[in-house]
């Protein structure tokens, strides 16, 4: 026992120094699927912010905290679908998170965004919070289940996967202001089909206010949650820029600037 409290008391100062312009994190977040996860090896480590940038403050244990934690496969992984095989098009991600996929077809775009919300609730011990939407308006609650273990927890999932997506999700979420994006947010466009993607993480320029933005998504087939490239970088970088009209263009998919949500509880 004391040699893990030790190794969490590292992993905790080395997580926190691996989040370059944010404030330290006093403890490691939890991804239960990937209990052991380098510091070297998070979101924030792969990504510092661009010259100039910080990233945006966040609460200790937050959903943005834990996105900025997620666990990277190594640099130039490719992203897979669920049966194994790459995906047609290797264009499109800066990186891909460390994180099953299953072997169904169910864990796509919304799927994606509904699992890591999922994932950090389960991660923190807030089990009760865990509840979805089918798409034909059923609440799909994780505290029903009989079973609250995490092989239980992946069952369920998978039942979201099949009864939920674009077209629920997006009418579980409110609208948000690109004046206040936030990690954690979704740009989705509900319907059969439609998209989503997860903001994972958001910095500022302290001189002129301006705000930057990392994507990530999974797409259809089912396939490796990724980080998206920003087809409109000049300088190839990820990061987004909030000032991009009216329209937000992404490698296989454009949303409107009224496509921006966010969760219900991350409003206040």
């Amino acid at each position: 026992m004391r040699q893990h409290q030790i190794q969490s008391a590292v992993f905790a100062l080395a997580f926190a120094a691996a989040l370059p312009g944010s404030p330290a994190i006093a403890s490691p977040p939890t991804y239960t699927w990937a209990p052991a996860v380098s510091a070297g090896a998070t979101l924030a480590a792969r990504f510092p912010p661009p010259t100039g940038f910080e990233r945006v403050a966040v609460r200790e244990k937050s959903w943005g905290a834990w996105l900025r934690g997620l666990p990277m496969k190594p640099t130039g992984a490719p992203v897979l679908t669920y049966t194994g095989a790459p995906k047609s098009r290797q264009d499109v991600h800066a990186a891909v998170v460390d994180i099953d996929i299953g072997n169904r077809d169910l864990q796509q775009c919304a799927d994606a965004v509904m699992r890591l919300r999922a994932e950090w609730l389960y991660g923190s011990g807030r089990t009760s919070e865990i509840a979805f939407n089918d798409t034909d308006g059923k609440r799909r609650a994780f505290k029903s289940q009989p079973k609250k273990d995490y092989p239980a927890f992946r069952k369920y999932m998978n039942l979201v996967f099949a009864y939920a997506g674009t077209w629920s999700l997006e009418r579980e979420l409110k609208a948000a202001s690109l004046d206040t994006l936030a990690p954690g947010d979704v740009f989705i466009k509900g319907g059969f089909p439609g998209h989503a993607v997860l903001v994972v993480d958001v910095v500022e320029n302290r001189q002129s206010g301006e705000r930057r933005f990392l994507l990530a998504q999974s797409y259809m087939p089912a396939q490796d949650i990724h980080i998206l490239k920003n087809p409109s970088a000049r300088d190839s970088s990820p990061w987004y820029a909030t000032d991009f009209g009216d329209v937000l263009d992404t490698p296989e998919w454009d949303f409107a600037k009224s496509a921006l949500k966010r969760w219900p509880g991350d409003l206040d």
